[in-house]
């Protein structure tokens, strides 16, 4: 397995993976619409763990805005999980986000999803309290 940044390549293999992962996701968390918009930012901070064929076997995307860094999008197949592939996807995401000067990482776990949660606190994150708020625009 190997951390990559995205590539075009990559989309009908992260389309598949993040549908599997996320499937009551809404239409703008979609590949379709997520990936155009993240690549217009140029950062490279959309990665894609590739197995030694090539195959999209996991995703992270994440962001900085100059504050702090956000994670999103972490997922893996799940016919992998538990091989180490959701670690190293995080742990290349830290380093970038490190190497732009971030200084703090933020993620979002669904309520309820204990077993995320904990995947999370065995990589060094803590829960913290906070109430989560958003709004959709147009």
């Amino acid at each position: 397995m190997r951390v990559v940044s995205y590539e075009d390549r990559h989309f009908a293999g992260v389309d598949a993976l993040w549908r599997a992962c996320f499937p009551g996701d809404p239409p703008r968390n979609r590949a379709a619409a997520a990936i155009p918009a993240k690549l217009a930012l140029g950062d490279g901070l959309l990665l894609v763990a590739e197995d030694a064929s090539g195959a999209v076997i996991g995703t992270v995307m994440a962001g900085y805005d100059g504050h702090r860094g956000w994670l999103y999008a972490v997922a893996s197949d799940p016919l992998l999980r538990r091989s180490g592939i959701g670690h190293a996807l995080v742990e290349e995401a830290c380093r970038r986000l490190a190497d732009l000067g971030c200084v703090k990482v933020n993620l979002q776990v669904r309520a309820g999803n204990a077993t995320v949660a904990a995947f999370y606190r065995k990589l060094g994150f803590d829960e913290e309290p906070r109430i989560s708020m958003g709004r959709t625009l147009g």
